[in-house]
């Protein structure tokens, strides 16, 4: 006994001086290089502080943006507001995956798991409704703890979803061709996804968007802060939002006025592909966030090496004020001002002018995202065109109470939301980059849009560096 003990230690003392290079002093864990990665079609707002807040006359009597000199972190930002191109990705996107679930369900109820036609992965009488079966993996031939994560985590439903977690077979193709529909079963799923054509617009097959919804988890960290106690699964929220914009928003925001070819034509058609989205409310607005990183992270995750990316968001209200500015200190618009005309009488955004003339501006609605001249941070249309949805909530004592740095109002309770810059059908007033105003996020309207943020990994803080 003794004789093992003392090769222990020798073996011990051997590994412990021959299996470190370090020579015993403090180098830090060892870790990959990193390299920041920019997001496709957005541009790094750098981290400085500005005035938040009116510095001119508050002309409107509001009072509800005293100055405050506050700070904000470095993050990406959107170049342009989200299109309707862009939207219309998630919604397709949503669109396939709600078909691919409910063949998936009725492969399971019908088949035993796949057995009607197929085998589930294409292979037998491809087409088949048991070519959509559940992709999950053979437990069979799984690890010890892939399986033990399977059997208690990914493979067990919700009380809202008996089949949540499981994973669909993204691999065999829709067939939307009616005349091509493989059996009975699959002619059931994709039927109940259409509105009947005796109810659908001018008799068209159409499908049907109440049932077009995107369930996403987020934590409450605000809630988990000041709790005293419980888990963390006591503040993951789940959240199931009918992602389809409302395009009766050109019809209800306007009474009595012949707005129809825009409620007909201005999601969907490709003349309009690159005008901002509208019809998108602040649920609506977060759940494209959600959509986004997972969209994003779902490809990563294919390949080696790389690290996840930080969650795309809505931007707070003082990181939209201060990415508005451009680095211009006390301006009044992105472009400075005091005027909404350049020195050769040209319009400089997308709003209403002169007493109510929509048209001065060469626009009647909104225009593509990409119009006008961007502001210093390279951002478009930070005045008019849409107005945008912000994290925010609304109080219009914030600015009295916030911190000076990184201010933020996350209050979930409050529907009340911030939105800014302006839209096509507001005054000259709304533009200014220190106007406030709200909406609840429940509401829908024809001239509110949004773009997304991503923090930025590290530290660059260069928007107050001296000017040479």
């Amino acid at each position: 006994m003794k004789k093992f003990i003392a090769f222990t230690v020798i073996s011990a003392l051997l590994v412990g001086c021959g299996g470190s290079s370090d020579k015993g002093e403090l180098v830090g864990v060892k870790g990959k290089k990193w390299h920041p990665e920019k997001p496709y079609g957005m541009t790094l707002v750098p981290g400085g502080s500005f005035i938040m807040g009116k510095s001119d006359d508050d002309l409107a009597n509001v009072q509800d943006a005293p100055t405050k000199t506050v700070t904000v972190r470095s993050f990406y930002m959107d170049e342009t507001e989200i299109t309707n191109s862009e939207y219309l990705q998630f919604v397709g996107w949503v669109k396939d995956s709600t078909m691919r679930v409910r063949l998936a369900i009725l492969a399971d109820e019908v088949g035993g798991g796949g057995t009607a036609g197929g085998d589930g992965k294409g292979k037998k009488n491809a087409g088949s409704i048991a070519d959509f079966a559940f992709n999950d993996a053979d437990p069979a031939k799984m690890t010890p703890y892939d399986k033990y994560m399977y059997e208690n985590y990914y493979s067990v439903g919700t009380d809202d979803d008996a089949y949540a977690g499981r994973k669909i077979n993204k691999k065999v193709k829709l067939i939307t061709d009616t005349a091509k529909y493989p059996d009975e079963y699959y002619t059931e799923v994709m039927d109940s996804m259409y509105i009947p054509v005796a109810e659908s617009y001018n008799g068209l097959r159409t499908v049907d968007v109440t049932k077009l919804k995107f369930r996403y988890s987020w934590m409450d960290i605000q809630a988990a802060a000041k709790a005293k106690k419980g888990k963390r699964k006591d503040f993951i929220k789940t959240e199931q939002v009918q992602v389809y914009p409302d395009t009766t928003v050109w019809i209800k925001d306007f009474a009595y006025s012949y707005n129809e070819p825009m409620h007909n034509d201005y999601l969907w058609h490709q003349a309009y592909g690159n005008y901002p989205v509208v019809g998108v409310n602040w649920k609506q607005a977060k759940a494209f966030c959600a959509w986004r990183t997972l969209y994003k992270n779902s490809y990563i995750k294919k390949k080696k090496g790389r690290d996840l990316i930080n969650s795309f968001r809505l931007p707070t209200e003082a990181e939209w004020e201060y990415s508005a500015r451009g680095g211009l200190e006390s301006g009044a618009y992105p472009w400075g001002g005091p005027y909404t005309k350049n020195d050769r009488g040209c319009f400089l955004a997308n709003f209403k002018p002169n007493r109510g003339d929509y048209a001065a501006d060469q626009s009647l609605y909104t225009v593509e995202a990409k119009s006008f001249e961007p502001n210093g941070y390279n951002l478009y249309n930070m005045a008019g065109n849409v107005a945008e949805w912000t994290d925010s909530s609304y109080d219009p004592a914030s600015y009295e109470f916030v911190s000076t740095m990184n201010p933020n109002v996350p209050d979930q309770k409050n529907m009340r939301k911030v939105v800014r810059g302006g839209s096509w059908k507001d005054v000259a007033y709304f533009l200014q980059v220190s106007t406030r105003d709200f909406e609840y996020a429940d509401t829908a309207r024809s001239y509110i849009g949004f773009r997304t943020v991503q923090d930025y990994m590290g530290t660059i803080t260069t928007g107050n560096a001296p000017k040479r």
